[in-house]
């Protein structure tokens, strides 16, 4: 529970705007449309099960649901399902060969934030 004192702390003492940042940050600022799309990757990113997945494709490259599901200890309709979310929003891409599907990383964008990402923790861990 906070106490007023807490809330008193976050507010500005003096209200002071500064309208030529203030301008240049709503200029910069994405609209509510991609805003949106954001949250639903970032959303999907906040899955363990779906991050683990995200992970193998990351180490292992292009992958088949059998090879992901074996890596991640998750069946592979599970896998199928979290691979089906992640196409959805071009999380992932598949290519077809014959009966088979093999999935990757969508894009250097995904792969990068993944990578920024255990980058992070690995340096919050640093600092314990």
């Amino acid at each position: 529970m906070s106490s007023a004192s807490d809330v008193a702390a976050d507010a500005c003492a003096v209200r002071v705007v500064d309208p030529e940042k203030v301008t240049m940050v709503t200029a910069a600022m994405p609209d509510g449309e991609a805003v949106g799309e954001m949250a639903r990757i970032f959303g999907l990113l906040s899955d363990p099960g779906r991050l683990r997945i995200l992970m193998a494709l990351l180490e292992g490259g292009e992958m088949c649901v059998c090879d992901i599901a074996a890596a991640c200890g998750h069946t592979e309709s599970a896998v199928s399902h979290a691979l089906r979310l992640l196409r959805a929003d071009r999380v992932v891409r598949v290519r077809r060969s014959g009966r088979m599907a093999y999935y990757r990383l969508d894009d250097s964008h995904v792969r990068m934030l993944l990578e920024l990402a255990v980058a992070h923790v690995g340096h919050l861990e640093e600092g314990r």
